[in-house]
């Protein structure tokens, strides 16, 4: 019998059940979330000629450099090898324990820092919906305020709960509803873009893009571009996770692959719609978030509709990046303390009416994720800046866990040698990734900065 073939053996507890399809979701709730709310944003920094094609390139990039992660889930054949369950795992396999450090620092701040641009986003679409409602009752003239840290209370809430729900395989359902919430926000902001540009006939935008206001303002907006593109296809660092839920045969890294392929491919056509149709509707005035950054408030039950599917996705994709957050932490602690009853004794408490007979949990479980999340959510009512910390995120987890950690994988799994073409090649464009990567950091960092001379944490309204 083939051994790799049996997911019993390998997987022990951890019984593997996913497709492509049920890949092919979590890699959509996981790419597909507060990025593309800016993107329309985004092209018109850029310009009409290229934004789209830097577009393009971040997702050809990063398709190919998933692939390269996907043949690294084994050790050391793509096919036969020894199961890597988790992104780090495969790092010291391949690059050995110099490269485990880095690594972790890189996958985990940029997991958490998501957690983080996930909060203040689904505040924002909170917000917008009681604003939207405010302004139909009483008019567009009617002081609708309404206080970002409440709602970002209210959604820490949210995942307080879910957090308590077992891991990533067996919580597909939360992935399907927001894949499908996705879709519909996805859809109506797309329509509501056409009805705008519909509304006026004219072809906005230019060739070079917004002005910023000045040369220096002009290079940091563009900077920052860069940086929420770059979030926008973040996905690499939860995609050894997702590959870990899926049964073969097929092998694994064919099935991840079709399935990044899918994933990949949906969201750029909604990225390229969206980003092209908004720029073209609002030109260079495209606001940051293209649901909450203007006055567009009719048809106000479409909107709302929008946002509310908004908030659902991102309910869905925080537990996608918190679920290995939350691997990792207790996996550490119950081998330093193996003994300990706060962290080993299970108990467990029945749920009517789910798939769940009853849940299990242990005490650290519940106390460490609560203080997790809490401690999320304080940092996002500290900086609810959102342009600004999606495109600090997508700088600094673009580049090493993307493009340099599978390109380095994948070098030492085909045994190149230093200097040889395809070598040469694959350093060239790591390095290139790692240039963009510096300077979109550059620009999320002046833009925080800036925003913090005006802006007081824990007190800002809408």
């Amino acid at each position: 019998m083939d051994k790799r073939m049996g997911n019993d053996v390998e997987g022990g507890e951890h019984e593997r059940q996913g497709t492509v399809w049920t890949a092919t979701a979590h890699i959509v709730a996981a790419v597909i979330g507060s990025g593309v709310l800016a993107l329309a944003w985004t092209v018109a920094q850029l310009g009409w000629v290229i934004g789209p094609l830097v577009l393009l390139a971040f997702s050809c990039v990063t398709y190919y450099t998933s692939t390269l992660l996907a043949n690294c889930y084994r050790f050391p054949d793509p096919i036969t090898g020894t199961v890597n369950r988790e992104y780090i795992e495969a790092v010291r396999r391949y690059l050995g324990p110099t490269n485990v450090f880095f690594c972790g620092c890189a996958q985990y701040v940029n997991l958490w820092g998501t957690l983080v641009g996930y909060t203040i986003t689904a505040s924002t679409s909170m917000i917008a919906v009681k604003r939207s409602n405010c302004f139909h009752l009483n008019g567009h003239g009617a002081r609708c305020e309404a206080s970002g840290s409440t709602f970002m209370v209210v959604f820490g809430l949210f995942q307080l709960v879910l957090s308590q729900l077992p891991s990533l395989e067996n919580i597909t359902w939360l992935s399907i509803v927001a894949v499908a919430t996705s879709f519909g926000y996805s859809f109506i902001s797309l329509g509501l873009c056409a009805g705008k540009w519909a509304s006026h006939g004219e072809f906005r935008g230019t060739l070079l893009g917004a002005t910023g206001g000045s040369p220096s303002g002009k290079a940091f907006n563009v900077l920052l571009a860069l940086g929420n593109m770059a979030f926008a296809y973040t996905f690499a660092d939860v995609l050894i996770e997702i590959q870990d839920t899926l049964k073969s045969p097929p092998p694994e890294n064919k099935t991840m692959k079709k399935a990044t392929f899918y994933g990949l491919g949906l969201t750029t056509v909604f990225y390229l719609l969206l980003s092209c149709i908004g720029y073209a509707a609002f030109g260079n005035d495209a606001p940051g978030n293209i649901l909450t950054g203007f006055g567009f408030y009719e048809p106000f039950w479409l909107v709302d509709i929008a946002n509310i599917c908004v908030i659902v996705h991102l309910i869905g994709a925080y537990q996608v990046y918190a679920q290995p957050i939350f691997a990792r932490f207790e996996s550490f602690i119950s081998c330093q303390w193996p003994e300990a009853k706060f962290i080993h004794a299970t108990y467990y408490v029945r749920v009517p009416f789910t798939e769940f007979r009853s849940l299990s949990f242990t005490l650290s479980k519940l106390v460490l994720r609560t203080v997790f999340i809490m401690f999320t959510t304080l940092v996002a009512m500290m900086l609810p800046f959102f342009n600004a910390v999606l495109g600090l995120i997508g700088a600094l987890g673009f580049w090493p866990l993307s493009v340099y950690f599978p390109v380095s994988m994948h070098i030492a799994q085909e045994k190149m040698r230093r200097g040889e073409r395809r070598w040469l090649l694959l350093q060239c464009m790591s390095f290139f990734c790692l240039l963009i990567s510096v300077a979109a950091s550059i620009g999320s960092v002046q833009d925080i900065v800036h925003n913090l001379k005006l802006a007081a944490p824990f007190k800002t309204v809408y």
